[in-house]
């Protein structure tokens, strides 16, 4: 833990779930953060050149087997922005050289949790992710979401559009993306960093220039020795009652899901009040000097075990 700064109260419940340190060899600690991803803009959530929107056939909810098809907001979707979002984050306190993909400085807060491979060649290590992401899947069906929108160019002389130059196909407004983010053998310090991460993090998906406003707002946390939930299980599960209060509901299911863990009195799940306390601790948590710094010398501390011969490390 840093000396320059203290961590916040709401972490309490789960710090025996995080590191002091950060370690080459991870144990089984982790956080998961349980957010929904409200699309507050036509998002295009596509990976293929088809153009067409990834979808998945799954059950309906947690309680009908019948088969449906919904939208799939990529794994790959999500981390691809909270990666670049953590590091300009870090940026704006302390200038760093490192970018996304081919000049990853492996000595950061960003490539320490986020994971960086090695691209100089040679013997030099790779740093493995320590942040899990999956599929998030829609609640609404893919048909109710689906809008396929026409686009052209005016002419700049006659102002006439003309023929439409072509279509895109988009998830509509208020789209929502039950989604689980798993931390593992994390610092407070990078729970927190990816807590304001998160929060910060609105534009999704491709053609980000004029659509992909996406909303998060954190729902629920769970920490433990394992994960507690999957992103499916928990999409599932609140598409069966998508109404009133979401962490209240987010509060029960994690509840439930505790009693299948395989050390499940090694489980922390806050409670709603705990969870907003804790978010907004981190949102009054100034990003300054002295916090970045503090994460900075955690990568610095693990950069020079890292480094090391495995068979000289004590551990």
């Amino acid at each position: 833990m840093s000396k320059e700064i203290g961590m916040p109260s709401g972490f309490k419940k789960i710090k025996d779930y995080m590191v002091d340190s950060i370690s080459p060899l991870l144990d089984s600690k982790v956080v998961q953060i349980l957010v929904l991803r409200q699309t507050h803009d036509y998002t295009v959530l596509r990976t293929e050149e088809s153009r067409e929107l990834n979808t998945v056939v799954v059950p309906e909810n947690i309680n009908s087997s019948t088969p449906v098809v919904k939208v799939a907001f990529l794994a790959s979707k999500q981390k691809a922005v909270e990666s670049r979002m953590f590091a300009r984050l870090l940026r704006n306190v302390r200038d760093s050289k490192c970018y996304l993909k081919d000049a990853l400085c492996m000595k950061c807060p960003r490539c320490v949790l986020f994971g960086a491979v090695n691209v100089r060649g040679g013997r030099e290590y790779n740093l493995k992710h320590r942040i899990e992401y999956s599929t998030a899947y829609s609640i609404e069906r893919y048909e109710d979401l689906l809008e396929t929108l026409t686009f052209n160019a005016v002419d700049s002389v006659s102002q006439s559009t003309g023929q439409a130059l072509g279509l895109t196909h988009n998830v509509k407004p208020l789209a929502n993306f039950p989604s689980v983010v798993t931390l593992n053998s994390a610092t407070w310090q990078e729970v927190a960093l990816y807590i304001k991460t998160l929060l910060a993090s609105k534009s999704y998906g491709a053609e980000t220039r004029v659509k992909g406003d996406v909303r998060n707002t954190i729902l629920g946390i769970v920490a433990g020795l394992e994960e507690v939930i999957t992103p499916l299980e928990y999409s599932l599960e609140m598409a069966a009652i998508f109404e009133g209060d979401l962490e209240k509901t987010t509060h029960e299911i994690l509840e439930r899901y505790k009693d299948l863990c395989g050390s499940r009195a090694n489980v922390a799940v806050l409670t709603v009040e705990e969870t907003k306390a804790l978010v907004e601790q981190v949102q009054d948590l100034p990003l300054d000097k002295s916090f970045v710094d503090s994460m900075y010398s955690q990568v610095d501390a693990f950069l020079k075990v890292a480094k090391q011969d495995p068979k000289k490390v004590t551990h």
